[in-house]
């Protein structure tokens, strides 16, 4: 996939101006995009607030069912109305920070034995989809790294996303599958975008 910096921050912008016009509200500025962003593919946008941290919002699309530049502002107004969350105020984004997550497609994970599972995660590198039924959960890749979990956790922590019980990862009838994103976020709101390295972040815990 390999999103350059330069993209990765055009993402970023992009999401930040799609928030802020949707709180104001007000109409989105112009952006010249790349051709890729043209291309279908999946996109998350988190909002944490700064400096604490805290997540404020996070939605998105895992699969590739709009335009990147389409995603990205459809991810970032969900975000603003995040359900588990009040909707976010026209005061609170100069105390918000926004992230971007540019999605590989979701491949079903095969294994032998259900236990396998944990052997085929990599924490820092993979997101994971848990399915059951019409139940999904997803969980970005950084979410592991952020809350120290080992594969094993991760994997629960999916299946309760979806609304499973914790250990469904083990029932043979529910589908486990994995993805990549590469991660851009702001330093500071509105300030300069930095590329996450997730792997990096996972060693240092």
């Amino acid at each position: 996939m390999a999103y350059t910096g330069g993209e990765g921050e055009l993402a970023v912008r992009i999401a930040r101006d799609a928030v802020e016009a949707h709180v104001a509200p007000r109409p989105m500025r112009a952006f010249p995009v790349p051709p890729r962003f043209n291309e279908k593919a999946g996109a998350f946008v988190t909002l944490n607030t700064h400096p604490e941290g805290n997540l404020r919002g996070c939605i998105g699309y895992p699969s590739p069912f709009f335009p990147l530049v389409k995603a990205l502002v459809r991810a970032a107004e969900g975000a603003c109305e995040d359900p588990r969350f009040p909707p976010l105020l026209r005061d609170e984004v100069d105390r918000i920070v926004v992230e971007v997550s540019l999605l590989t497609n979701p491949e079903l994970i095969e294994v032998e034995k259900p236990k396998d599972y944990a052997k085929a995660v990599t924490i820092g590198v993979d997101g994971l989809i848990a399915a059951k039924g019409p139940a999904r959960g997803l969980l970005l890749p950084q979410v592991p790294v952020e809350w120290g979990w080992g594969p094993e956790e991760f994997l629960s922590e999916a299946c309760m996303k979806a609304g499973l019980l914790p250990d469904s990862w083990l029932d043979e009838s529910t589908r486990i599958y994995k993805f990549q994103s590469e991660v851009f976020a702001e330093t500071e709101p509105r300030g300069a975008v930095v590329r996450r390295d997730l792997a990096a972040e996972h060693a240092r815990h």
